[in-house]
């Protein structure tokens, strides 16, 4: 029973965490895009978060068999590569407490993904909130900044897009890869999907004359540099070591706790929310609920 205790203690905490570090990271993102675009916000992330892990990778290298590096490179693509670059382009055009709002869609996708790819149970009372967390992401794509429901906002589809890469890695961690450690697995993907980030930062952007020419420049890498090592490395390698811990559903629901972290920086930073914007809000947290609560 202790242990039991213990346990559940530990997933908490590192829950609790993981919302703090991924609820900033849509403000750090914010103020990136001040300077870079998304494509050189999301490789500069990658390649940080990878520079980060390159002495744990390195060691962590003979613990693998050859069938470990496509799904690790899968993983890191997935979990990471992809989320990193939909995230930015998202936030060019919407505002960084909303876009941590619809990151809430992750549970749902969740569960959605390991019902239809991986074969898991599904029970009946989740279709209530698969039903009103979709809603809910409808009346967010429709809220324009006004708050009316007139404008449709596309950009809000690529968080979704990202929100089902995040789910499709989570459980695939879980029932692909199940013989590595969190740390294996996060440094290791940082470190295969690393080299591609950096020849798309230097060999297709403008990030070394932005980095000669525009005022802030520095200041905006630091903030994204920043985003790479929280919210990238240090944020996937807790992720999955909760996923090894618990469920997918349960790891996955630290979309729970992200949208009241990024709400309050986004109102620190003057952002204003809406009437539907908070409709969405709770529409979304609400279905996740429904859909992962027990019977």
């Amino acid at each position: 029973m202790q242990n039991d205790a213990n346990h559940n203690a530990r997933a908490l905490t590192l829950l609790i965490v993981l919302a703090l570090i991924w609820g900033t990271s849509f403000i750090l993102m914010k103020r990136g895009l001040v300077v870079f675009s998304a494509g050189e916000l999301g490789s500069i992330r990658v390649a940080a978060a990878s520079l980060f892990l390159v002495p744990v990778a390195l060691v962590k290298l003979k613990d693998l068999r050859t069938r470990h590096y496509l799904k690790l490179f899968f993983s890191g693509m997935m979990g990471i590569f992809f989320p990193a670059f939909l995230f930015g382009l998202a936030q060019t055009r919407l505002e960084s407490s909303v876009t941590g709002i619809m990151n809430s869609l992750t549970p749902i996708c969740t569960l959605l993904i390991g019902v239809w790819v991986f074969s898991q149970p599904f029970r009946r009372q989740s279709i209530a909130g698969i039903i009103l967390g979709l809603a809910g992401t409808v009346i967010l794509i429709l809220a324009n900044t006004g708050g009316n429901f007139g404008g449709v906002n596309l950009f809000a589809l690529l968080v979704i897009l990202a929100c089902v890469f995040y789910a499709t890695n989570v459980n695939y961690i879980k029932y692909k890869i199940a013989d590595l450690n969190a740390l294996t697995i996060t440094s290791i993907s940082l470190l295969l999907i690393g080299p591609l980030a950096v020849i798309y930062l230097f060999g297709f952007t403008e990030f070394t004359a932005k980095m000669e020419t525009r005022p802030g420049a520095w200041t905006a890498l630091g903030f994204i540099v920043l985003l790479g090592f929280m919210s990238t490395s240090l944020a996937t390698l807790l992720f999955n070591k909760l996923v090894k811990m618990t469920s997918p559903v349960y790891t996955s629901s630290v979309t729970y706790l992200i949208p009241i972290v990024a709400v309050l920086w986004g109102l620190v930073d003057g952002e204003r929310l809406f009437p539907g914007h908070f409709v969405g809000m709770a529409a979304i947290i609400g279905g996740v609920y429904l859909a992962n609560r027990k019977s």
